[in-house]
C-alpha cells in the first residue's frame, strides 16, 4: 500500500494528514459493546490521530495470511475510519423536522402482516403525511450532479433543487415497492415491517464524498428513544442513507442487484432491494445496542 498511495486515496490522505499513530495488531480486538471486529478505528489522546486494530484470528480464519493481494483492497476501505476518526473538524448540528408524533399512525407487526398491498402502500402514504421523510435535512444534494437511471454520466442540474426533488420522487417509489409487492415481503419482512411500525424516520440520498460506503443505517441510541403514536410507543428512531456517488462493495448483501452502477444511477426497483436489504441486515441490531455515529453525516466540504 505504501508503495502505491495513489491507487489508496484514503490510505494516502490518512497518511499525509499524519492521522494514523500506529497499526496494532492483536489476537482478537473487541469494541467496548464486546462485538468482535476484524479492524477497529479507536482515538487517541492525541488530536486528530487514532490507532487501528488489526485482529489477527478473523486475518487467519478469512484466509488472508499470505494473501497481501486480497488483503489490500479490505484494508484499504478501513482508511475511511482512520480519516473519519482523526477528523476534528466541527460538525454541523442538524435542523430538527417537527413531526406530529402523537397521531402518527404507526401498525404492530401483526397488523402489518395481514395488510394487502395496497393497504401498506397506503399506510406508508398516511407517515409521509406525518414524520417518515425522504430528503436529506442537511441538503448536500442541492445544485449537484445527478445521474440518468442505468448510466454513470453526471447530470448538472437546471435548478439547485432538481437533484433533491429527483431523488426524493425515486426513494418515495422505491418505499412504496417494498411495502407492497409479495416478494419483499417474503425476502425482506423485516424492512416492510420496520418502514411502518414507527423504526424508520428518513431514508433519502445523501452526497458524503468522504464516506466510501454506499449505504449507512442511523440508529438513535436506546437512551435517547421517543414516544410515537396515541399508545406513546418508544421509538429508536432510524435513517438510512444511500451515498450517490459510490458504487456496491463486492461484500455488500445488495450488490447483485447494483450491477455495478453508482447509487445515484438505480431504477427505483433496483433501489427498493438495496434499501430492504439494507434495513433488513442493520436495523435490529443497531437497534438493540444503538449506533453513536464516528462517521455521522456531517456538512458536505
Amino acid at each position: 500500500m505504501v508503495a502505491h498511495r495513489t491507487q489508496h486515496r484514503r490510505f494516502d490522505e490518512a497518511i499525509t494528514k499524519k492521522a494514523l499513530s500506529q497499526v496494532i495488531i492483536e489476537p482478537r480486538v473487541f469494541n467496548r459493546d464486546g462485538k468482535e471486529f476484524s479492524f477497529l478505528v479507536a482515538r487517541t489522546k492525541q488530536k486528530g490521530r487514532v490507532n487501528l486494530l488489526i485482529n489477527a484470528s478473523a486475518l487467519k480464519e478469512q484466509g488472508y495470511l499470505n494473501h497481501p493481494e486480497q488483503l489490500v483492497p479490505v484494508l484499504a476501505r478501513e482508511f475511511q475510519w482512520v480519516v473519519s476518526k482523526a477528523d476534528t473538524t466541527q460538525k454541523r448540528v442538524m435542523a430538527l423536522v417537527t413531526r406530529d408524533l402523537k397521531k402518527a399512525p404507526i401498525h404492530t407487526n401483526l397488523a402489518i402482516r395481514n395488510m394487502s398491498g395496497k393497504e401498506r402502500e397506503q399506510a406508508l402514504q398516511d407517515l409521509f403525511r406525518t414524520y417518515l421523510t425522504t430528503v436529506d435535512n442537511y441538503e448536500s444534494l442541492k445544485d449537484h450532479p445527478y445521474y440518468e437511471v442505468g448510466s454513470i454520466k453526471r447530470i448538472s442540474p437546471d435548478q439547485p433543487e432538481s437533484t433533491i426533488k429527483l431523488y426524493d420522487i425515486r426513494v418515495r417509489k422505491a418505499l412504496q415497492i417494498i411495502v407492497s409487492e409479495p416478494y419483499f415481503q417474503e425476502h425482506t419482512p423485516k424492512a416492510t415491517r420496520a418502514l411502518l411500525n414507527g423504526k424508520i424516520w428518513n431514508v433519502s440520498y445523501v452526497n458524503i464524498e468522504s464516506r466510501d460506503w454506499a449505504t449507512r443505517t442511523r440508529v438513535v441510541p436506546k437512551d435517547q428513544s421517543v414516544t410515537v403514536g396515541e399508545k406513546a410507543q418508544p421509538i429508536q428512531p432510524a435513517k438510512v442513507l444511500v451515498n450517490v456517488h459510490r458504487l456496491a462493495a463486492p461484500d455488500d448483501p445488495f450488490y447483485a442487484a447494483t450491477k455495478d452502477l453508482p447509487m445515484g444511477a438505480l431504477a427505483a426497483d433496483q433501489l427498493a432491494r438495496v434499501i430492504a436489504l439494507e434495513i433488513e441486515n442493520q436495523i435490529i441490531e443497531k437497534s438493540m445496542r444503538g449506533h453513536v455515529a464516528a462517521d455521522e453525516h456531517s456538512t458536505p466540504k
